[in-house]
């Protein structure tokens, strides 16, 4: 017998704000067709002046362990996925734990931008696969509109708020490709690249700072890295792309999840895309789509999902789980 982590609850949270395309007309260069026709997006939802990124993740771990018909008590670990926490310390995976009443157990974030949930996840999978935990809650939750430099309308217009959150359970399984859980995980790490994408603010500059990115040299990596790790993570579960029911990837741009998938030899009717209506939520993205889209009653139990995701770094990976 082998020991899988099943999905055993999903959940998410989106703040009430929601702000379409059109807000932005008023301050910037650009309009709603400028945004639709390079990013895919035409909404995302905003923070409101009291939520933070605990907050939010709360909500949606709360989501989760009610679908899952489990109390936080229930719960061996916390893995969450932010780069915009509460606070530089302590990390907002505590936060979470002090919120839902856990007092056992540990949490802790994880922090690789976009690619941050899976990070999460594969973290997740190994604490149950060496026995250190039996159930864990795994987070994204981001509040990127906190870092957007509101006059780059580059920038400013791509990116959301939200959490999303899954809870994980060790199950012995047959050690096959049919399992349920997790299959594989593969991540990567390239810090040369580190100027595409990231934030000009943090304790060497005393300032929070803002998000700055090379759009174009970003969208030249992420198709290509994208299809490798997946392709990757697949033979590694010894599965082929014709075995996948869902593509569950990071939400950040249209163009890059149409080219992925173009890549893996998928067509668009497999994707679950959310980007249209929640803009890029970082580390959020892959949970919340994965709870809309089963929600969307797309995702359904035995299916097999391939998630990836790429982000500042740059960092990217992929996982494969059948739901």
């Amino acid at each position: 017998m082998t020991l899988r982590a099943v999905v055993k609850g999903v959940g998410h949270y989106l703040p009430e704000r929601v702000v379409p395309n059109a807000e932005f007309e008023a301050k910037l260069d650009t309009n709603d067709e400028w945004i639709r026709t390079r990013s895919g997006i035409e909404r995302r939802h905003f923070a409101a002046e009291n939520e933070t990124t605990s907050n939010m993740a709360t909500r949606a771990a709360r989501a989760a362990l009610a679908d899952a018909g489990l109390e936080p008590s229930d719960i061996d670990a916390i893995v969450l996925a932010t780069s915009t926490a509460d606070l530089t310390f302590p990390s907002a995976a505590t936060m979470v734990q002090a919120e839902l009443g856990m007092q056992g157990g540990f949490a802790f974030d994880v922090q690789a931008v976009c690619a941050g949930f899976i990070y999460a996840l594969t973290n997740a999978n190994a604490l149950i696969l060496s026995g250190q935990a039996q159930r864990v809650l795994v987070i994204g939750a981001e509040t990127f509109s906190r870092i957007m430099d509101w006059t780059d309308r580059s920038t400013c217009v791509l990116f959301g708020d939200g959490a999303g959150a899954l809870v994980l359970e060790a199950t012995e399984s047959a050690g096959t490709s049919d399992d349920r859980g997790v299959l594989s995980t593969d991540l990567n790490s390239d810090g040369r690249h580190k100027d595409l994408l990231y934030v000009d603010g943090g304790v060497s500059t005393g300032t929070t700072g803002y998000l700055r990115m090379q759009g174009n040299q970003v969208f030249r990596h992420a198709v290509e890295k994208l299809a490798a790790t997946a392709n990757k993570a697949m033979e590694r579960a010894g599965v082929s792309a014709g075995d996948v029911d869902w593509i569950v990837p990071h939400q950040a741009n249209i163009r890059i999840i149409q080219g992925t998938a173009k890549k893996l030899g998928l067509p668009m009717e497999n994707v679950v895309v959310t980007v249209q209506d929640h803009g890029n939520t970082s580390a959020a993205s892959i949970p919340l789509a994965l709870s809309v889209g089963r929600d969307r009653g797309q995702i359904k139990p035995g299916d097999l999902i391939v998630t990836e995701a790429i982000g500042g770094g740059l960092a990217w990976g992929a996982v494969v789980l059948r739901w």
